[in-house]
């Protein structure tokens, strides 16, 4: 009786070997979710070689290249584009060398420069601002606050990041010439198609 209940489990066994089963990382959960969106992979991934290029202007080509990735991972499956995020950070740190220990006069923090308050909102300590892919998360994060504040409108989003006021203003236009720097980067036809960023209000997609 024992050995046809053996005989009678292997077939089950079997068949459930022959079925290995996949494990989906993190990442690519996270690419799936934003295919299933219908957002454009193709048009992110154009952006990183003329986000690199720009970045390695003002630090070295690997670091340059990591920050570069770093836009295009931590906007997946938002309403933002690589280059909004590097835009972001060359305009607040690109004259210190994209430093990860940036610290302004006011008391602004890491690449993407959050104050310690701001950072703390994001969940985050002012000391983990010194991680690149955690001020990055905390940036995409401010983003999404202002770019609510702004009522969907990206251009004032951003401008909201700096503040207000002169300094906001003078902010504004380093960034937009940032941004010029990046889309001459991917070349002629880039430039044309989308050298004015979207000043409406932003849906997702």
């Amino acid at each position: 009786m024992m050995i046809a209940g053996v005989f009678c489990i292997q077939p089950q066994v079997r068949q459930a070997q022959s079925q290995p089963v996949t494990v989906e990382t993190e990442l690519e959960r996270e690419i799936r979710n934003v295919m299933e969106k219908g957002i454009n992979l193709e048009e992110r991934k154009r952006q990183i070689p003329a986000i690199a290029t720009a970045f390695s202007r003002y630090t070295a080509p690997e670091r340059a290249r990591r920050l570069a990735a770093l836009c295009y991972l931590k906007t997946l499956g938002t309403l933002f584009m690589p280059m909004d995020l590097a835009e972001i950070a060359l305009a607040e740190t690109g004259g210190h060398g994209l430093s990860a220990k940036a610290v302004s006069h006011k008391g602004a923090l890491g690449v993407w420069q959050l104050m310690p308050y701001r950072a703390k909102s994001h969940g985050f300590s002012p000391d983990e601002m010194e991680n690149d892919e955690k001020c990055a998360d905390a940036a995409v994060r401010e983003l999404s606050s202002k770019l609510e504040m702004a009522k969907g409108n990206l251009s004032r989003a951003k401008k909201l990041y700096c503040g207000a006021g002169p300094d906001a203003e003078a902010y504004d236009l380093k960034r937009r010439q940032y941004r010029k720097e990046i889309l001459q980067e991917m070349g002629i036809n880039g430039l044309k198609k989308a050298e004015m960023e979207p000043k409406g209000v932003v849906q997702p997609s």
